[in-house]
């Protein structure tokens, strides 16, 4: 097995880095703090291609493999947990769903308007009442002739009030077992009777949009069914395999973030006369996250390895995305610890690295549930 990095994939990184440090660091504390998506980066985001990362060039994208996304993720959230999650959520789950299983109508349509920026992606699965259960969706797609009429509540939307289109998970036969009856649409803003009917104010990644979405009576055509009918909970699975792999990333490069503000950090701190960097505790936790995230590394661009050899790897994608989101808030949480009292302050970063890597031991799919996946594939493989 050979994952090793191509001369394309170094360059990339070197790419993404510079524009993240450059773009979006000078800017990643106000934009937390004001708790506000910022707009003005999409344009810049667009004309590098980090928003049709993996959409064929013929739709105006890049058309880069899976292994280039989590580069792309990972860099971006080594200064902005916010923005990784918009690229990685962007990318993986609202295009990534049409471009796996969309009609060639729809990705000339949407693809080509999310790799250049004119429309950002949303992806509406979560519900007030089903989250790790998502198959227990109340949402409702109703046929009537050639159109489908949506009903239905979805909540933990990201890009969900500034997005362009939303696909969105909805039941269209109750009759069958509940993951067997789920059908997807995408659904534009600005359709009648589909609103955002709240702003969610969370803990961390705070300028990343994230949405309640109502739908009430919401009608669309059969030609914005994406997939076969009842068969969307096993394109959303899929979509979220995948997806595990960029939220692995996007936990490296927290953490790997956090670890170079210890170590800045530990360096020029003195106490008692010396460098802290010089005590035996501080070496030990800078060890400690050091050894805990390259071995995250190799976890996730295992994945993404798997992926783009188009071999099995949802056992692989739920081990890159447990481990590495564990790690990262180890070592988000040890580098607080270095940085002492001025940690627990908003003058130094950290703090808001720890707030935004919480949020990578939740989504797409909770730490649990990937022991659970993990543990299937294990007594039955």
């Amino acid at each position: 097995m050979d994952f090793s990095f191509s001369e394309h994939h170094e360059f990339l990184r070197k790419t993404v880095r510079d524009f993240a440090r450059a773009e979006v660091l000078p800017h990643a504390r106000r934009w937390d703090e004001e708790e506000r998506f910022p707009k003005e980066i999409v344009p810049k985001l667009a004309e590098l291609g980090l928003l049709g990362i993996r959409v064929p060039e013929e739709y105006g994208g890049a058309g880069m493999d899976t292994t280039s996304y989590a580069i792309c993720v990972e860099e971006i959230a080594r200064v902005d947990g916010s923005l990784a999650l918009t690229v990685a959520s962007h990318n993986g789950l609202g295009t990534g769903h049409i471009l796996a299983f969309g009609s060639k109508a729809q990705k000339t349509r949407y693809l080509s308007k999310a790799a250049k920026g004119e429309w950002l992606a949303a992806w509406a699965l979560t519900e007030p009442g089903s989250g790790s259960d998502s198959a227990s969706l109340r949402t409702t797609a109703r046929r009537e002739g050639n159109s489908w009429i949506i009903n239905g509540t979805k909540t933990f939307i990201t890009q969900g009030g500034v997005g362009g289109f939303c696909v969105v998970l909805a039941r269209t036969n109750p009759n069958v077992a509940k993951h067997k009856g789920i059908t997807a649409f995408v659904v534009e803003h600005g359709t009648k009777g589909f609103s955002t009917s709240k702003h969610l104010e969370k803990l961390g990644c705070r300028s990343s949009d994230t949405c309640e979405l109502t739908f009430e009576d919401v009608v669309v055509s059969d030609d914005q069914r994406v997939g076969e009918v009842d068969q969307g909970f096993t394109d959303t699975m899929k979509i979220l395999e995948r997806g595990r792999i960029s939220i692995a990333a996007m936990a490296l490069g927290l953490g790997y973030g956090a670890l170079d503000m210890a170590i800045s950090y530990a360096k020029d701190r003195k106490q008692f006369g010396r460098s802290i960097s010089e005590f035996q505790a501080i070496e030990w936790m800078l060890a400690d996250s050091k050894t805990e995230l390259d071995a995250a590394h190799l976890l996730t661009y295992r994945a993404a390895w798997l992926a783009d050899e188009g071999r099995p790897f949802t056992r692989e994608a739920a081990m890159a995305k447990l481990f590495a989101s564990e790690a990262a808030s180890r070592a988000c949480n040890k580098s607080l610890q270095i940085h002492g009292g001025y940690g627990y302050t908003r003058d130094f970063a950290i703090e808001r690295h720890l707030r935004d890597a919480k949020i990578c031991e939740i989504g797409e799919g909770t730490s649990e549930v990937q022991r659970i996946v993990i543990a299937k594939h294990l007594l039955t493989g």
